[in-house]
């Protein structure tokens, strides 16, 4: 029963990641727009051949901060239900309880794919920040940090109990 209960809180500390993000992301929109537009830009390192990737497009920068927001509330959203299927699934068998982590694996699920997807594979390879000495820190070290953690997480809640 308490091995469960860490699992909930888990699950629930990356809920809280997720909305507390996404609070942050909204109150500060310019700051979201403007971290995804200094990705976006290539503007924190000097040119290079790739520089031709770089645009200032306000589309593309609000899709961007878009897709960091939207994908932040749905792994809050999901983890936030699947935290409350599994407290209900918690005193049921071990099938109850691994059918009750679905959604919230799915949240972990969700968060990873916005992590390395934007951050990684668009800005960091695409866009070329690791060349930033500003934004390696501020951006990527974190997101794989996240993801990293998130990730672990998910393998701690996913694992079967006997």
């Amino acid at each position: 029963m308490m091995l469960r209960i860490v699992k909930i809180l888990l699950i629930l500390s990356i809920a809280a990641w997720a909305l507390i993000g996404v609070l942050g992301n909204v109150i500060d929109w310019g700051g979201t727009m403007g971290a995804v537009g200094a990705a976006t830009s290539m503007s924190s390192f000097d040119p290079v051949p790739a520089s031709g990737r770089a645009t200032t497009s306000g589309v593309v920068i609000l899709l961007g901060a878009l897709f960091i927001v939207l994908l932040k509330l749905l792994t809050g959203a999901l983890c936030l239900f699947g935290a409350w299927q599994m407290w209900a699934a918690r005193v049921g068998d071990a099938e109850d309880f691994a059918r009750a982590k679905a959604y919230a694996l799915t949240g972990c699920g969700v968060a990873m794919f916005m992590l390395f997807a934007g951050w990684i594979v668009i800005a960091e390879t695409w866009y070329e920040l690791w060349r930033s000495p500003v934004m390696i820190d501020l951006a990527l070290n974190s997101a794989f940090r996240y993801a990293g953690m998130i990730g672990v997480m998910a393998l701690f809640v996913g694992a079967r109990e006997h």
